[in-house]
């Protein structure tokens, strides 16, 4: 069999973890589906996270040239047009040349030029959006593209299938009641103790990084709490030389990147963090409450819309960015976390909002709508 006809689909997108994890979960689904892994192809940007993220996965990949475009005039904007016409190029060599059966979008200036080239080559085009709000690379697409799987509904996108968002195959296989208690001792949190995770993406989130260090003279004397936080890249330096070197009684963890991100999930008895997408159904999987921060520093406030998913559940609290400090962290906190009952009803509401078989949806619509 050649390259020119082995490869079944191209998945496409990136920039950022929230479009690259769907993008390995739906790839992971067409292997699941019984499609080899090298006929799955995944383009993606040489400047994204995929470029560290992907080749372990051994999927079959090309990163072409190009960076996201600013809404004003830039020497930046310049050369973002100059790479996504480049980008446009190789993708138009690329697909003429692998002949994909189908082409899978998850959004990101990643995969506009190849989503472009699949509408010129007439390739199936299946876009897959992750947020309530949908991003200008997919609005664009989906005009074009034969289905929309969108993650909420009422997505305002044409020909749209919900299907929720894909995320990893180990957070949607927590059993809460199962997992915890090996989760905590994983973690190494002490009997008795309730646990507090927050998170903020992998760069992290400053202003939940500094209301969780400046909240910890509140928590000293709590021999029944743990907070376990996430920092991330970003302010590793500062909030890392900013926490105490005695926090008392609490049990107080800094890690700057969380690898068993599902131990973490499972251990939690409550969240702080932001509300992308993908995490708003990693909290739905593992049934987990949370007081949720929307970032105000994304398209068309994609996570306040996010939030509300859960919000309007039952499963989270909201708390607009411009609000949140330490004393608000701790208030929310303290609150949910003293209320047993009403946190086990989140934690319920919160199930019945997962879609633990995205992935799986969006494969079989990548299948139906393929030219195979």
């Amino acid at each position: 069999m050649t390259e020119a006809t082995a490869i079944f689909a191209i998945v496409t997108g990136g920039g950022t973890a929230g479009h690259v994890n769907p993008a390995l979960a739906i790839a992971d689904a067409l292997v699941a589906a019984g499609h080899r892994a090298d006929t799955i192809h995944y383009v993606g940007s040489a400047r994204g996270i995929e470029a560290t993220i992907m080749p372990p996965t051994g999927y079959p990949m090309t990163l072409l040239p190009g960076r996201g475009i600013q809404r004003r005039l830039t020497v930046a904007n310049v050369q973002a047009v100059a790479g996504l016409l480049l980008a446009g190029y190789r993708a138009m060599r690329l697909l003429g040349r692998l002949r994909p059966q189908v082409v899978v979008a998850v959004g990101g200036y990643a995969s506009v030029a190849v989503g472009v080239a699949a509408v010129l080559r007439r390739v199936p085009l299946v876009v897959a959006e992750q947020n309530l709000a949908p991003g200008a690379a997919n609005r664009l697409l989906a005009r074009f593209a034969n289905v929309s799987a969108v993650a909420f509904p009422g997505t305002p996108l044409p020909r749209a299938v919900v299907t929720g968002n894909p995320i990893r195959q180990d957070i949607t296989a927590l059993s809460p009641e199962r997992d915890r208690a090996a989760a905590r001792r994983a973690f190494g949190t002490g009997e008795g103790r309730q646990v507090l995770l927050v998170f903020g993406g992998s760069l992290g989130a400053r202003r939940l990084n500094e209301a969780v260090v400046a909240a910890l003279p509140s928590w000293r004397d709590r021999a029944n709490l743990a907070v376990h936080h996430v920092v991330g890249t970003r302010d590793w330096d500062t909030m890392s030389a900013a926490a105490p070197s005695d926090s008392g009684a609490l049990e107080y963890r800094q890690v700057i990147y969380e690898k068993d991100m599902a131990g973490a999930l499972a251990a939690a008895d409550l969240a702080v963090c932001r509300s992308g997408s993908s995490t708003c159904f990693e909290l739905a999987a593992a049934g987990l409450p949370a007081v949720l921060v929307p970032s105000p520093f994304v398209t068309a406030d994609q996570q306040t819309s996010n939030a509300g998913y859960l919000v309007e559940a039952g499963a989270a609290v909201m708390v607009p960015d411009r609000t949140f400090d330490a004393a608000r962290l701790v208030a929310e906190v303290d609150a949910l976390l003293a209320d047993e009952e009403g946190r086990m009803a989140m934690g319920r509401a919160a199930l019945t909002r997962a879609r633990p078989h995205a992935a799986a949806a969006i494969a079989a619509l990548a299948r139906e709508h393929s030219r195979g």
